[in-house]
């Protein structure tokens, strides 16, 4: 009987983190001006708050079908949002012609792009 409450506590203490999280994004979201700092906020909420609330309901669950299935989910998510958030910093990088006026850039960097 312990087991169960000690699971159900842990789980629903990470799912609560993973919420917590998300709020702390949306803030974040919109509080940032400049698109490369919203976009790190995002990026960094998505990856931890997604892994939050994913293993917390992998704990809920035990250790069945379903728990593989969110792993294989987290695996997935933790790889494709870290990248695609990159690749889209990476196109703000290069097209954005006011970027010295929010971060220090280095010319030669810049041209060589």
């Amino acid at each position: 009987m312990t087991m169960e409450w000690i699971r159900f506590i842990l789980g629903t203490g990470l799912l609560i983190t993973g919420a917590v999280t998300f709020l702390l994004e949306i803030f974040g979201v919109f509080k940032f001006r400049y698109v490369l700092n919203r976009m790190q906020v995002a990026a960094m909420g998505d990856t931890l708050g997604i892994g939050a609330s994913l293993v917390g309901l992998m704990i809920l669950f035990g250790f069945r079908f379903v728990t593989f299935k969110l792993a294989l989910v987290l695996i997935f998510l933790w790889c494709a949002s870290p990248v695609s958030s990159h690749l889209i910093s990476r196109l703000e990088y290069t097209v954005d012609e006011e970027l010295d006026q929010f971060c220090e850039v280095d010319a030669a960097e810049k041209e060589r792009e």
